[in-house]
């Protein structure tokens, strides 16, 4: 009797381990957002999910009277226009002349230039504010926070550009010059328009580093304050529901934001393809 054994298959215990980790990073990712959302919807004055006392839109009425958050709101808004426009000019300065410099000093030219990243945000902070009031006597406030702010947003705008420039055939620069075109003209007309998809991207990347900034920014601002400082403010005497309903109206906008950039990608590429 020689019956035929079937041959059972591995256990394929990588792919179990990676749905498992998936599993764990999206909860990790995602849970207090969820229940940040849910705390914005209870009618107890303490944030909580577990201690629920029924649904309530109450928070998302107090937040139009709090005149400190909006005009925390406002103060943000502010700054985070100012980052870009300081950002990304420098970090576009910086990315040209790294890549396009031949010479032993780039190397230490890229330590200088990156090393505001690697700076703990209170130095940043507390140094432009000593800087500006000592040299110049301005006193600590929205602009002082939006230079500091702008002092390392403009590093990472930087190594984003240079990224981006080193993927480009420079064979239509060198083209436009033999022409007799002048670097303003091959700048504007060749090298801009290949780099404005990046621009914009670290547009959007300044304007949320800024936003959500604090060490910074708290450092910097003096007896001004912004949405994220005021936040920070109030949790030593604490945490109020309609700090959860303005993380709800920021989780909203990105989803929205989100939705939109993709959807007009997808209509975008037939078109440009």
């Amino acid at each position: 009797m020689s019956p035929q054994t079937a041959r059972r298959s591995p256990v394929d215990w990588s792919g179990a381990i990676l749905n498992g980790y998936l599993v764990l990073f999206f909860a990790y990712m995602f849970l207090p957002l969820l229940f940040m959302v849910v705390a914005a919807f209870n009618a107890n004055p303490t944030p909580s999910v577990t201690d629920w006392q029924g649904f309530s839109l109450r928070w998302f009425t107090e937040l139009p009277q709090d005149e400190r958050f909006l005009q925390g709101l406002v103060h943000s808004l502010a700054i985070a226009v100012g980052v870009i426009v300081i950002a990304i000019p420098l970090g576009l300065a910086g990315a040209l002349v790294l890549t396009r410099l031949q010479s032993r000093g780039t190397t230490v030219l890229y330590t200088v230039l990156v090393s505001p990243i690697l700076t703990p945000g209170i130095v940043l902070g507390a140094t432009t504010m000593i800087f500006w009031r000592d040299a110049f006597g301005v006193q600590a406030g929205l602009l002082t926070a939006t230079i500091a702010q702008a002092g390392f947003i403009a590093s990472y705008c930087m190594l984003m550009f240079m990224a981006r420039l080193q993927r480009q055939d420079r064979v239509l620069e060198e083209a436009a010059l033999d022409l007799g075109a002048s670097s303003v003209f091959v700048f504007r007309r060749i090298t801009l328009p290949f780099l404005m998809p990046t621009v914009l991207t670290a547009s959007v990347i300044s304007f949320l580093q800024s936003i959500e900034n604090y060490n910074t920014t708290f450092f910097a601002i003096g007896s001004s304050w912004t949405l994220v400082t005021e936040i920070g403010a109030r949790m030593r005497f604490g945490l109020s529901p309609v700090v959860n309903v303005i993380g709800v109206i920021f989780v909203a906008i990105t989803i929205v934001a989100a939705t939109a950039w993709v959807l007009s990608r997808r209509r975008a590429g037939p078109a440009t393809g």
